[in-house]
């Protein structure tokens, strides 16, 4: 169930695998802005590639894809 959990939270952009920031802090119990002030603060430890920020389509696009998940999972 875990691992299901977890894999609805993994999404394809930009043909990579990726996870939202509020969905990592949320794996590790801390407020999204903490989470982004720690990265900043440790920036030397994230590759350049492993973060970026979506554009306003690709940003429409994941919301209507987390909403269509949604809507599924109804009963």
């Amino acid at each position: 169930m875990v691992d299901e959990v977890l894999m609805n939270k993994i999404y394809i952009i930009r043909g990579q695998k990726v996870m939202l920031d509020r969905d990592l802090a949320e794996l590790y119990d801390v407020e999204t802005k903490r989470l982004k002030k720690q990265v900043k603060r440790n920036i030397e430890r994230f590759p350049s590639h492993y973060m970026f920020e979506l554009s306003q389509q690709e940003n429409e696009i994941l919301r209507s894809q987390i909403a269509t998940l949604k809507r599924n999972k109804k009963p």
